[in-house]
């Protein structure tokens, strides 16, 4: 979850820290809304306290995985391909000699750190799975 969080932080402060536009808005809240999401997984799970949660907490192996592979992978893959698709966008003006203001770099980052964070909800997604295929509740 540590790495998660971190490289999450790093995608959506990437975005948000350059001008954007269309739809890095998106991106942008997608990143957000799941890093959020991620932190209160994570407080609840160091803190032992998911038990508080209506009607999640006693299904919180199950609550882990739905959050890793529906939301942390789909949602960070989608802002991945939109960052992806606006760097592309933005590739002419990483070209010596352009004056301007060019976000080519900041959506490069965005989008592989969001690759990167997508693939770290996936690994812990499978190995929620694994754990509930095993017949365990708790993801520890």
């Amino acid at each position: 979850r540590l790495g998660q969080l971190a490289l999450g932080a790093a995608c959506w402060v990437t975005v948000a820290a350059h001008r954007y536009e269309g739809a890095a808005h998106f991106a942008l809240f997608a990143a957000v809304l799941v890093w959020l999401l991620t932190l209160a997984l994570f407080g609840l799970s160091v803190l032992g306290r998911w038990a508080l949660v209506p009607w999640l907490g006693s299904r919180w192996l199950l609550t882990n995985l739905v959050h890793d592979l529906a939301l942390g992978v789909g949602l960070y893959m989608a802002a991945t391909g939109i960052m992806g698709y606006k760097a592309r966008q933005k590739s002419y003006c990483n070209l010596p000699g352009y004056s301007q203001h060019c976000p080519y770099s900041a959506y490069l980052s965005a989008s592989v750190c969001g690759g990167i964070t997508a693939c770290l909800y996936l690994f812990s997604g499978l190995y929620c799975l694994s754990r509930r295929c095993r017949d365990q509740r708790d993801i520890i």
